[in-house]
């Protein structure tokens, strides 16, 4: 009886070391669970915590990004907003320069095509002019244009007698030539001007060359005028004396030279006036 009371113990002893062994490596295995649960919660603890401050560290600076950000946009808006008003104003200021340029090229256009025109009929009158006179030797007459003025320059002594302002026969067939070209063109202007030498000249009623070339322009304008028909609305007579020489007076051959008078065919002034009035 003690025996199998004793086997039945040992029996049972060792059913409940086994069972405590299994339980023992049951708890084990739970608390290794538990640890490895454990440590992979820390790391992803701290893992959670490194990646907060690493946001916590971006948010910052993109915070930080932005209020520059901010403040570079504010600084930009104000000076678009003044580069805006300099701009218009730049705009509007070229604009009316454009215009401006835009009228004055056309004011110019219009110059240049009334200085083309009038160019045109001055070398239509010098050719009708040479036409006219023919063959005369240049010492005598002659006829040419300079900057934009038509000039018919006759020496005096195809004109006059020496000291005299008595008009020749044949100075009145040269003068007679040129009106008949003139008076084809009855709107020109021209003035009729006498040249002298510098030799002094005194004969009563007249003073010096003064009175010489005046009186000589004079004879030639009432040629033009009353044998001719010439309007005198449009002509004037003027007289140079010794003061516009073409040539020295040191000479007999220049003095000869000097010693002339010139009809100008004057610019039709009222014409660019009128251009100038309506500009």
């Amino acid at each position: 009886m003690r025996v199998a009371i004793f086997s039945l113990f040992l029996f049972t002893s060792c059913i409940s070391n086994k069972k405590f062994e299994q339980a023992q490596n049951a708890a084990r295995l739970v608390r290794d669970s538990l640890m490895s649960v454990n440590s992979t919660l820390q790391s992803s603890l701290n893992t959670c915590k490194d990646s907060t401050t690493a946001k916590d560290k971006m948010i910052s600076n993109l915070q930080t990004q932005n209020a520059l950000l901010k403040e570079n946009n504010t600084q930009a808006l104000t000076q678009l907003q003044n580069l805006s008003v300099i701009t218009s104003t730049q705009a509007e200021s070229i604009k009316k320069s454009m215009e401006n340029i835009g009228v004055k090229d056309m004011y110019i256009m219009d110059l240049q095509r009334e200085m083309a025109k009038k160019d045109s009929l001055n070398m239509a009158l010098v050719m009708n002019l040479k036409g006219a006179i023919g063959n005369m030797a240049d010492e005598d007459i002659n006829i040419k244009v300079d900057k934009g003025v038509v000039f018919i320059d006759i020496s005096d002594k195809l004109l006059f007698k020496s000291g005299s302002y008595d008009i020749t026969q044949r100075a009145k067939e040269v003068l007679g030539k040129v009106a008949t070209v003139l008076k084809n063109q009855p709107d020109l202007e021209f003035m009729v001007e006498g040249h002298t030498d510098s030799i002094p000249y005194k004969r009563p009623p007249l003073l010096d060359n003064w009175d010489l070339s005046v009186k000589r322009a004079t004879a030639v304008v009432r040629v033009l005028q009353n044998e001719y028909g010439l309007s005198p609305y449009h002509i004037t007579a003027a007289g140079r004396s010794e003061y516009q020489p073409v040539a020295t007076n040191a000479t007999a051959e220049g003095r000869a030279l000097n010693r002339r008078t010139r009809i100008v065919i004057l610019p039709q002034l009222d014409q660019f006036f009128k251009l100038l009035e309506t500009k």
